[in-house]
Order: C-alpha cells, then sequence, then structure tokens
C-alpha cells in the first residue's frame, strides 16, 4: 500500500483535474486518462478510504430508511 503522503499527492492531483474539467491527470511522472466524472468521483472515494485505513479511521457507515403511504 502506498504512504500517506502518496495518496494525498495523488487526491490533490484529482481533486484538481475534476475542477478543471480535464480528463488526464499527472503526478509523479504518471499519467492516468478518465473516461468521465464519475470514474474520477470513484477514484477520489477509493483513495480517501485507503487513506482513512492508512491513519486508523474506519468511514462512517449510514443507513437512510424512507416510507411512504403510496400516495
Amino acid at each position: 500500500m502506498a504512504s500517506i503522503e502518496e495518496l494525498t499527492a495523488q487526491m490533490d492531483a484529482l481533486k484538481a483535474q475534476r475542477a478543471s474539467g480535464v480528463a488526464r491527470v499527472s503526478y509523479d511522472g504518471k499519467t492516468v486518462e478518465y473516461r468521465g466524472d464519475g470514474e474520477i468521483v470513484a477514484a477520489i472515494r477509493a483513495l480517501e478510504t485507503d487513506l482513512a485505513k492508512l491513519v486508523g479511521k474506519e468511514p462512517a457507515r449510514q443507513i437512510r430508511t424512507f416510507t411512504s403511504k403510496g400516495y
């Protein structure tokens, strides 16, 4: 697994790339091309999960219940 600094650098690059609207991001001499915003968001979430595991925090989980009377 990558170090905290490496994960942070990757996440910063992805967030900057998402804000700019460009589908290609480069960090540490590596280039990755994404197909769309959803793929970038999924990559950011995966990095956030990996970073949380390294720091020792588990992601918060929520269960939401919705009901309807059928109207």
